[in-house]
């Protein structure tokens, strides 16, 4: 691996940083994964609703760390292309829940495997090791807990 620019400001700020590293990573994972109709967060969304099953469009929000406005923007082509749909939750109408359809579940599953493949070349580059400590400190900044203690600084 060859070292970028000294000066960059990916050295000085951690949002530049992670912003950057994350854009990579999309161009990289994209690679892998081909030519799908489906960008990079709308698979990580639907992967998000296959592991929670029917969760409530606010739960989604809160663990994807999106405002529901957001989500809802996401969401939309996913609904058109029959992917995923909203369901009345069967306790209080008035909360939707979302469900991947059969097609969606398909899809989400047919690129989990490309997933996986990109997964592990990372791992392979980056170090099995290194790359799960990445996720813990990319999941520590990305809870709550870390926001609380950030908007006290």
């Amino acid at each position: 691996m060859t070292n970028q620019q000294e000066d960059g400001i990916w050295l000085h700020c951690s949002n530049s940083a992670v912003r950057r590293a994350s854009r990579r990573l999309g161009q990289l994972y994209g690679h892998v994964m081909g030519d799908s109709d489906l960008k990079s967060t709308q698979f990580s969304l639907m992967s998000q609703i296959a592991r929670s099953g029917e969760p409530t469009l606010k739960n989604l929000a809160e663990a994807m760390v999106m405002d529901l406005s957001a989500l809802g923007h996401t969401l939309k082509p996913l609904i058109r292309d029959g992917m995923v749909e909203l369901v009345p939750d069967e306790r209080d109408r008035r909360v939707k829940r979302v469900r991947l359809t059969e097609a969606g579940t398909a899809k989400q599953q047919e690129l989990l495997t490309l997933w996986r493949d990109a997964q592990s070349r990372f791992d392979q580059a980056f170090g099995k090791e290194k790359s799960a400590e990445l996720r813990k400190a990319l999941a520590l900044i990305s809870s709550a807990e870390f926001a609380e203690a950030f908007t006290k600084s």
